[in-house]
C-alpha cells in the first residue's frame, strides 16, 4: 500500500532512493529528500508490505493533469515481485483524473509496466 512520506521515514526513504542513478551522492541524495519535504509540487510516497517499507516512488505535479514520476526503487531482496508495478498502479489510482507520465530515468519502467499490462490483457 501507498503511504504519503513523513520526515520519520527519512532514512528508509533515503536509503530506497539511492538505488536510482542520480541520487548515488549523498549531497544530491540529501538535496532530493530536502525537495520532497519542502515543495508541495514534489510528493514522496512509500510502499508499505506487511511492517516494511520496501520501495519508493516520488513524482512531481507538473500541471493540473499530469503526473511525472521522477523517481521509482525498490528493495534489491523484494525486486522481481511486481512491486513496482503495484506502486506505479496505486499511483494511476490515486490521479484517475491525471496523466502519469515518466522522466527520462522513470521511463524505461514506465514502458515495461505498461507492455506487460498490454500482454496480460
Amino acid at each position: 500500500m501507498l503511504i504519503r512520506f513523513k520526515k520519520s521515514f527519512e532514512k528508509i526513504a533515503m536509503g530506497l532512493l539511492s538505488f536510482m542513478p542520480a541520487e548515488k551522492d549523498l549531497k544530491q541524495l540529501q538535496s532530493t529528500i530536502k525537495q520532497y519535504e519542502t515543495d508541495e509540487n514534489w510528493q514522496l510516497f512509500l510502499w508499505k508490505q506487511d511492517e516494511d517499507i520496501i520501495g519508493a516512488i516520488g513524482v512531481i505535479f507538473k500541471d493540473e493533469e499530469t503526473v511525472e514520476v521522477q523517481h521509482i526503487s525498490v528493495n534489491p531482496s523484494h525486486r522481481g515481485q511486481g512491486i513496482g508495478k503495484q506502486m506505479v498502479n496505486a499511483l494511476k489510482d490515486m490521479y484517475k483524473n491525471k496523466s502519469v507520465i515518466p522522466n527520462e530515468e522513470t521511463e524505461a519502467f514506465l514502458e515495461k509496466c505498461q507492455s506487460n499490462d498490454e500482454q496480460n490483457n
